[in-house]
């Protein structure tokens, strides 16, 4: 929403962004009124969807009796980015030490925990204590708070020989740093930058160029709608794992469709613990 929609959303239109619904008032038979749908609707309270509309109404996954929230974190579009963009582009191997930015997040967070299933050792990083205790119980085997640190010296302590897969949500400057700590052929998945998306000049700083030369690394950015073919295999193996206990989640909740702006606001001053959700 920050980055690819502000600036294009005149006044008067909708935020963009996914949500939840129940149909009211249906005359698609394969949307019945009182059916649950996934849809594209943006932020508001009640959508009128027509057949030549882009509102994008996807089926829902089989979620049991788990909350219809995860439709919108673990299984629905931060699951998908974890789940596809660091199995398909980070390629992780039994062994490997992961590296992890903005670990308590909806997306990170389900990132280390994947890469753990998957036998890696997994670093990972927050902005509070509380966060990083969080990660410390679902699984990562090191932690720090990088308000608190040298980055640099806390990266070489929790991998002296370096990393294999760094997933990248953050950017700027911790990604310039991060490099230097990659191992040769590293991989490297560029999901978000959200350290810049406010700034109002591009960055200053050391330019990486020569140690993706030089380590001859693997970076690729991607958004995650090139996998949509393959929705149903991601939200498949979420659910598997959450109903498994391999995968745990919070979620901030922001009762009311007013608090919409405080939540979005929120993502940038890390309110959230895991995804943000705003419950009507």
């Amino acid at each position: 929403m920050r980055t690819s929609e502000v600036g294009r959303v005149e006044a008067g239109q909708p935020m963009p962004g996914e949500q939840i619904s129940k149909v009211i008032v249906s005359k698609n038979a394969d949307h019945p009124v009182g059916s649950i749908v996934r849809l594209y609707a943006g932020w508001r309270t009640h959508t009128l969807v027509t057949s030549d509309a882009n509102q994008r109404v996807m089926k829902m996954p089989e979620l049991g009796d788990l909350p219809l929230s995860l439709a919108l974190g673990c299984m629905g579009m931060p699951g998908m980015t974890a789940y596809f963009g660091f199995l398909e582009l980070c390629q992780p191997k039994i062994g490997d030490t992961v590296l992890v930015n903005g670990a308590a997040g909806a997306v990170g967070s389900l990132v280390g925990q994947i890469a753990k299933i998957k036998g890696c050792k997994v670093v990972g990083c927050a902005g509070t204590d509380d966060k990083c205790k969080w990660l410390k119980e679902l699984g990562f085997d090191e932690v720090f708070n990088y308000k608190k640190v040298d980055l640099s010296e806390a990266l070489k302590a929790a991998a002296p020989d370096g990393f294999d897969c760094f997933f990248d949500n953050i950017g700027a400057d911790f990604t310039a740093t991060a490099l230097k700590h990659m191992k040769l052929f590293g991989r490297v998945s560029i999901c978000g930058q959200i350290s810049s998306y406010n700034d109002k000049a591009p960055p200053k700083g050391e330019y990486p160029f020569m140690l993706i030369l030089g380590k001859q690394l693997k970076i690729e950015g991607f958004i995650v709608m090139r996998w949509l073919p393959r929705w149903a295999e991601g939200e498949k193996a979420m659910g598997q794992w959450i109903k498994e206990g391999k995968i745990k989640f919070k979620e901030t909740v922001y009762k009311g469709f007013e608090k919409m702006p405080e939540a979005f606001v929120g993502l940038f001053d890390g309110a959230n613990t895991g995804k943000a959700i705003v419950s009507a």
